[in-house]
């Protein structure tokens, strides 16, 4: 996966981190065939965003009027994976929250958002978050244990 980080926000993003991240979460994506190679070589876009705009976007387009820690659009790009929008002010506290270091809470969400992208979606009945966060689960389990 191609990716590309624009970070909007007041806060230092570990680009080293993310893109070896990424790596490794697509290798395991692929290798639980939740990911085909076709999408594994698409171009995946990072927005970091500071609270009061990553706000407004989610009041936009989902009608939540607070930041969150990711959201997720698709793309009309066929090279494109689609596009995930963080807040890494909502990440650092949920990371204190979660008892994660920001990095680890990072890819948690980075692997949410991806899991998105590729279909799953946790608000549709409690057979998809089951299903979805079963998978998020244990492929952030195996990402762990393999020191990504």
């Amino acid at each position: 996966m191609q990716v590309l980080i624009v970070n909007e926000s007041k806060h230092a993003i570990p680009r080293k981190f993310v893109e070896e991240w990424m790596k490794a979460l697509t290798a395991e994506l692929k290798k639980r065939k939740v990911i085909s190679a076709d999408k594994a070589k698409r171009e995946l876009a990072m927005v970091f965003l500071d609270k009061k705009p990553a706000q407004k976007i989610n009041k936009e387009f989902r009608g939540k009027d607070y930041a969150t820690d990711v959201l997720s659009f698709d793309s009309m790009d066929p090279l494109s994976l689609g596009e995930l929008v963080l807040c890494p002010e909502v990440l650092k506290r949920q990371a204190k929250e979660h008892g994660l270091t920001f990095q680890k809470e990072l890819g948690y969400m980075l692997l949410h958002g991806v899991l998105h992208l590729l279909g799953y979606d946790h608000e549709t009945s409690e057979k998809d978050a089951k299903e979805m966060f079963d998978l998020q689960d244990a492929v952030f389990e195996k990402l762990l244990q393999s020191g990504s």
